[in-house]
């Protein structure tokens, strides 16, 4: 298989700028469902995740995108389009991402709403990538 580097960025690029702007809109839920403090005034601006963590969301996200396109390529039997990118991209995450989210979320006892916000994230991390292999492919 040869890699396609101009598309798996573009499936990086676009789905790393939709997890900002999924936990832009989510923010004040998902730090309650984290149980983390919510910022002391209602004025006051909120703190950006530290460098270090967008690095490793942008990192996973590249591995993530690079072995969609792997899986896609194993397995599109008449060629790749955006609505079989799709379709891997949601299989794998009902299969691996909201199983192993879910198993973890019960042992931290973590509140379901935190389940549900990181799932819808990473599914639609996976449509978007899938969409974007999809198409570029």
């Amino acid at each position: 298989m040869k890699v396609d580097w101009i598309a798996i960025l573009c499936a990086t690029g676009a789905s790393w700028a939709f997890g900002a702007a999924w936990y832009g809109a989510l923010a004040r839920p998902w730090m309650a469902a984290a149980r983390l403090p919510a910022p002391a005034a209602e004025g006051a601006g909120r703190e950006r995740p530290p460098v270090a963590a967008l690095v490793v969301s942008l990192v996973a996200q590249f591995v993530m995108a690079l072995i969609l396109a792997g899986v896609l390529a194993h397995t599109a039997k008449k060629g790749v389009t955006v609505a079989s990118g799709m379709t891997v991209g949601a299989i794998c995450w009902l299969g691996f991402v909201i199983t192993s989210l879910a198993a973890n979320n019960v042992y931290l006892k973590a509140r379901l709403t935190l389940t549900l916000i990181d799932g819808g994230h990473w599914l639609g991390v996976l449509l978007i990538q899938g969409a974007a292999l999809g198409a570029l492919l």
